[in-house]
């Protein structure tokens, strides 16, 4: 068995101003990358949520046209509790997102709408790190994002965007992937853990219908745990950088 310790991982720069955080789904934003939201919005950096889809398949028990309202009312919940007041959802299908060129389109518009010199975002590889399958929603998720950052700069991609008078934006300078299995960089939670458990449990009824038991505290404690360890803090939120 190994004994070779986690590689530490670098201080992320918090030298912008604006962001936009970019997920399939209601909850996924919660599930670490919260945290460190909160931390960014009481430094008074102000950040959109854009949602792809309404979760409105993630209830088992649950029929997607009662589900999707539902989990909207969750993720707008959540996103208060971290100070996040601006959540748009673009009305994707769950389950069956598609990479092509419409993804790409849709969230360009948002970058150029919204001016993010920063993009949070999900694993686009087909694993997590804990070498299990991730679900398709998330990596086309990632990977039109990855996209969209570089298109929104470039006016002759989608010109159409110029007549709906969204001119071009080249101020991204990175997109910061949560739940990569190979993290650059670290931001410190400590302070901000509390609230971001609080984002999560904002997240009742689709926490509720899991097929097993999940706690939110004792999950993003343990996770936070980790990254701080990495960090050489308390507690800290991992992100896998992409420069732009």
């Amino acid at each position: 068995m190994s004994t070779e310790k986690p590689q530490k991982l670098l201080p992320l720069d918090e030298d912008w101003n604006r962001a936009v955080a970019v997920a399939a789904h209601p909850d996924d934003l919660e599930y670490g990358a919260a945290s460190a939201i909160a931390r960014w919005t009481e430094q008074g950096k102000e950040i959109t949520y854009l949602l792809l889809t309404r979760g409105e398949a993630g209830i088992d028990g649950m029929h997607p046209r009662e589900a999707g309202p539902l989990r909207e009312a969750e993720e707008v919940a959540g996103a208060l509790q971290v100070g996040v007041t601006t959540v748009e959802f673009l009305d994707y299908t769950d389950g069956v997102i598609e990479y092509g060129m419409d993804l790409r389109r849709d969230i360009t518009r948002a970058f150029r709408k919204y001016k993010p010199d920063i993009v949070i975002s999900g694993n686009h590889r087909l694993l997590f790190p804990n070498g299990k399958l991730n679900m398709a929603d998330h990596r086309w998720a990632g990977l039109g994002v990855l996209d969209a950052a570089r298109d929104a700069g470039n006016r002759w991609i989608f010109p159409e965007l110029l007549e709906e008078g969204y001119e071009p934006w080249d101020g991204i300078r990175s997109v910061l992937t949560g739940g990569s299995g190979s993290p650059t960089h670290g931001v410190d939670v400590t302070d901000s853990l509390s609230r971001g458990i609080a984002s999560l449990k904002e997240h009742k009824r689709y926490i509720e219908g899991l097929s097993f038991d999940f706690d939110p505290e004792e999950f993003l404690t343990w996770s936070a745990a980790a990254g701080g360890e990495r960090l050489g803090v308390d507690y800290g939120v991992m992100f896998e950088v992409i420069g732009i």
